[in-house]
């Protein structure tokens, strides 16, 4: 196999050229990802609803009890 930027005969099997140190084939670039690196489990909204009732019924019982 011959290197294709200095011309050096190089290994069938080598990545790089021993004498330009270039790379012997493409390299090989993956898309960037699109969407989040993550994916966020959804939580239930159901722990603030009931929180937010608790308070109401607590802002509606002094409220009315005053």
């Amino acid at each position: 196999m011959v290197c294709t930027h200095c011309g050096t005969e190089i290994a069938a099997k080598a990545l790089i050229c021993y004498r330009c140190g270039r790379a012997t084939t493409e390299p090989r670039i993956t898309p960037p990802r699109t969407g989040p690196l993550f994916d966020r489990p959804r939580r239930s909204r159901l722990p603030l609803i009931v929180v937010v009732a608790a308070l109401l019924a607590l802002l509606a019982w002094w409220l009315l009890a005053g």
